[in-house]
């Protein structure tokens, strides 16, 4: 049983859901407030996805993700909010969340956001698969990446970004194509938030002595760069 971790400071919203997903299989604490919330993550069992309602009594669900994020913990965050502009998107983005979801929202759309993010941090198959590129390795199941001596822990989001490019090693990948792999639910993905996931790829993985692994080709889309190549 997946256990999912609510913070919703609406009770009129966070009981009704808390039980409809309850009634889907899953296990699910319910906080409604910032702080009862961390108290569960730090001291409750393993949480298998948080949804956050963003603007709570402190902490926010949005420094919440943040603090999760700075302690290493790649737990698939989604956020809930009436904040729907693309800066606040770009924003929940860059505190380390993986999806986003704009009150007042269909609760069939919730539960396929839920069950993709879980079933990302779930793939089916028998092997783990490794995916290898120059000194790249991705450990794609337990959202890894080895470069040399090196290991980086990566989000969700961020291992799925690094895989798509893996798969199709320094080909151009448009906007589209990418954004289709990353929100499959979400048609007409708009590309600032593409960009802010590339940005956050990018920190983690690349030097700060060498070009950029991943070249922006400007209205285009990104390509893997081999390590070698000259920074053009």
């Amino acid at each position: 049983m997946e256990h999912i971790l609510l913070l919703e400071d609406e009770t009129e919203l966070a009981d009704p859901l808390g039980h409809i997903l309850r009634q889907e299989g899953y296990h699910v604490d319910v906080a409604y407030d910032g702080e009862t919330a961390q108290t569960y993550w730090q001291t409750q069992r393993p949480y298998h996805l948080l949804i956050l309602d963003w603007m709570v009594p402190p902490p926010t669900g949005l420094e919440l993700c943040q603090r999760l994020r700075q302690a290493g913990d790649e737990t698939p965050v989604l956020f809930l909010t009436a904040r729907d502009t693309v800066d606040d998107r770009v924003c929940g983005l860059d505190a380390g969340a993986d999806d986003y979801l704009v009150k007042p929202f269909e609760l069939r759309e919730l539960l396929a956001r839920v069950r993709a993010l879980l079933r990302r941090r779930h793939p089916t198959g028998g092997t783990t698969p490794i995916l290898c590129w120059q000194d790249l390795r991705l450990d794609v199941e337990g959202r890894l990446l080895y470069r040399g001596q090196q290991c980086i822990g990566l989000s969700e989001k961020e291992t799925a970004l690094l895989a798509l490019f893996l798969k199709h090693p320094t080909e151009l990948l448009s906007h589209e194509f990418i954004a289709s792999h990353l929100w499959p639910d979400q048609p007409n993905v708009n590309r600032n938030l593409l960009a802010a996931q590339i940005r956050l790829l990018r920190r983690k993985i690349e030097h700060a002595d060498e070009p950029s692994l991943i070249q922006t080709v400007y209205g285009q889309g990104y390509r893997l760069r081999p390590v070698a190549a000259p920074q053009s």
